[in-house]
């Protein structure tokens, strides 16, 4: 049996291959073209150190990631660390556990991060053997945009209209700087403003890089709306080519105008673009702790998913770490 080893991840050569060991794990299909998007897409500034697990003529079996945003606390740092299934319970991902940790500790690291499937019993076993407990429950919700009938929540859009909130898209606006601005603006107070924040956003220019430039950005699907000039809210939705889907990326309103089915609207005329589109379902993400808007996703039809677990490990806190435990 060859022995198993670590080494940094080479993007163009090794991106096939960790996009079908993601494919293995994750919900969604993972194709190489969108990590080579994902790598043109990264903000400046980061730590970014990713390493595969090697065995013999098997090839790239594992995957691990130390990352640190820009933005972020100091010493915070993600790790990551995914086995293709079938070499799992073999020690492989403790191994590649302690390498990851090692390299995170000589770069500073005092808190960490870790992301992990719901429906995963031995990842949440892993994860909790290492010291990491669960902070939050992130999961998916899908609907079927077959069944969904815009026209029975037009009275919504409606009502709001006569109390003079004005709905529109980026691209209806004319898709200005000034407007793209404005959307910056409210997707970042909404999201420092989610239960699942980590109290970072990335800077405009970043923002723009990952959500402008990207491939799944449609003007036409992100929706806006305005008490006068001023946009109080968004939904938008983004489109992926592999799949047919729209993904909800991000809804939210300022906290002024809450308690009016603002959001709710949004989302409405943001399934209604989907649907003219062609997709054929909508994801959104959402925090179990967010209740205004799990509430939102039941009414218009939203099924929920497997997830993911947030976990935590403050290393000022924990025993000390018994490598190869």
């Amino acid at each position: 049996m060859s022995e198993i080893s670590f080494r940094p991840a080479v993007p163009t050569p090794d991106f096939p291959a960790l996009a079908a060991l993601l494919s293995k794990v994750w919900p969604q299909m993972v194709t190489a073209g969108q990590m080579h998007e994902w790598e043109e897409r990264q903000p400046a500034g980061q730590i970014r150190l990713r390493f595969v697990a090697e065995k013999g003529q098997a090839g790239i079996i594992g995957y691990g990631l130390v990352y640190h945003e820009a933005s972020g606390a100091e010493g915070r740092f993600l790790l990551d660390v995914i086995i293709d299934p079938q070499w799992r319970n073999r020690g492989i991902g403790g191994k590649l556990y302690d390498h990851i940790l090692s390299v995170a500790l000589d770069h500073g690291a005092n808190f960490l991060d870790c992301e992990l499937s719901d429906n995963c019993p031995e990842c949440l076993r892993f994860a909790r053997k290492r010291g990491f407990i669960i902070d939050r429950h992130i999961f998916e919700s899908v609907l079927d945009l077959a069944s969904f009938d815009y026209n029975h929540f037009q009275p919504i859009i409606f009502r709001l209209e006569s109390e003079g909130i004005r709905f529109i898209s980026l691209a209806s606006g004319g898709d200005t700087a000034a407007l793209r601005r404005q959307l910056y603006e409210i997707d970042r107070q909404s999201a420092l403003d989610d239960p699942a924040s980590k109290g970072t956003f990335p800077t405009f220019e970043e923002f723009s890089r990952q959500v402008f430039e990207a491939s799944w950005f449609r003007p036409e699907g992100q929706m806006m709306a305005l008490d006068g000039q001023k946009v109080i809210g968004l939904s938008a939705v983004g489109y992926f080519t592999h799949n047919n889907r729209m993904y909800n990326m991000t809804t939210g309103v300022l906290p002024a105008y809450r308690g009016r089915q603002i959001a709710q609207a949004l989302k409405i005329l943001a399934l209604r673009y989907a649907q003219s589109y062609g997709a054929q379902t909508v994801i959104a993400h959402n925090d179990s702790q967010n209740k205004a808007m799990l509430a939102i996703n039941r009414k218009l039809g939203y099924r929920s998913q497997p997830g993911d677990y947030r976990m935590i490990k403050d290393l000022m806190l924990a025993a000390p770490i018994e490598i190869g435990a």
